[in-house]
């Protein structure tokens, strides 16, 4: 039995003693194995423990991910830290997981961290797995932008999709907790030493998606795996990207080249050149001003009589109600139309309710 677990143990140095055990039991059900404790005092018995930096301890976010509740609810995205091969090329792992389960969904090393390649990767996901309800990223390319309301190509293609971009604040990846806590062990297993070469190392982060996933145990999951949760999504990569369509009261205008739209049949306004080619909405809510939605999703609010689009306040808890039933998410991401209630009475650049 002692040279049972020291057998895994060494196949599998990072684990801890209730991972061992747990996967003990699913293997060899039929054996009796000892408490976790005793596995633990054995292992250190036999210099088996890997000695854990200690970490300095942060107050936790309240709740980040609660609106993840169920598969697909919220899938999270983010760039591994790039680092290097053992011959010197640059490898930028792209990782995808469902919030809930905690399902790997890809880990795929990127030769550049573009909007044509991340999307390629994300079409596979989603002809594979479906589609989510939303997508929890950081602030960076390609994933936002510096454009209005951060938007970027990317996320106005999830848009289109019927997907909520989520964004957390800049400089909080604990909102992003579980994604992170994934990435720690992804390093860990995967470029503590890198592999030799780019190939060898993609082999290495299907390796550990495929152990992740099928093998190993999750305290957040009642020591199941992901793999035994996850369940994909009833909504299907369409064959065709579908338009856009406005309900009746919107003001409909195409975005035209350099970001604008036309105002009065005379006038041009720019928005943005993230969504030229695109359709927008104008909601009026006096006979001035105007709320501006890409689909479901509010952008800005439009002075007709100044002819100006004015950004929405900082600091406004926005709504996902697409993704999450009421939860606020982390940061002011674009707004979900059946969420504008939430903005109804804020300030615009130091104007008055409206």
């Amino acid at each position: 039995m002692e040279q049972a677990i020291m057998e895994l143990r060494q196949a599998h140095m990072r684990w801890g003693p209730r991972k061992l055990k747990r996967l003990l039991e699913r293997d060899q059900p039929g054996r009796r194995w000892p408490a976790a404790s005793t596995i633990g005092a054995l292992l250190k018995r036999e210099g088996l423990v890997v000695a854990r930096r200690k970490r300095r301890k942060t107050a936790p976010y309240t709740d980040p991910l609660g609106h993840a509740d169920e598969c697909n609810r919220v899938w999270c995205a983010d760039f591994k830290g790039w680092f290097r091969t053992g011959n010197g090329e640059r490898i930028d792992p792209l990782t995808i997981t469902d919030a809930y389960s905690r399902y790997l969904l890809r880990s795929q090393a990127v030769e550049k961290t573009d909007t044509a390649r991340v999307q390629a990767i994300f079409e596979a996901a989603f002809r594979e797995y479906g589609l989510p309800q939303a997508i929890r990223t950081d602030n960076g390319a390609p994933f936002a932008s510096t454009a209005l309301a951060g938007l970027s190509r990317l996320a106005v293609w999830w848009i289109k999709l019927g997907i909520v971009p989520e964004r957390i604040e800049a400089g909080h990846p604990e909102q992003n907790g579980r994604h992170e806590r994934m990435h720690r062990t992804l390093k860990q297993e995967v470029a503590t030493p890198p592999a030799a070469n780019r190939r060898a190392q993609q082999r290495e982060l299907e390796r550990f998606r495929q152990e992740y996933n099928q093998v190993r145990p999750h305290e957040a999951l009642g020591m199941q795996t992901p793999a035994g949760v996850y369940r994909p999504s009833a909504r299907e990569f369409p064959r065709r990207l579908p338009e856009i369509e406005y309900p009746e009261g919107m003001e409909v205008r195409s975005i035209h080249a350099h970001g604008h739209f036309r105002w009065k049949k005379r006038h041009d306004v720019f928005l943005t050149e993230v969504l030229w080619g695109e359709r927008i909405g104008l909601l009026p809510r006096d006979e001035r001003w105007y709320d501006v939605y890409f689909g479901p999703v509010l952008l800005a609010r439009f002075d007709g009589g100044q002819r100006r689009v004015v950004p929405l306040p900082q600091g406004v808890s926005f709504v996902m109600a697409r993704a999450g039933a009421g939860d606020a998410s982390p940061s002011p991401a674009p707004l979900p139309l059946d969420g504008a209630a939430a903005v109804e009475n804020e300030k615009v650049s130091g104007m008055s309710p409206v």
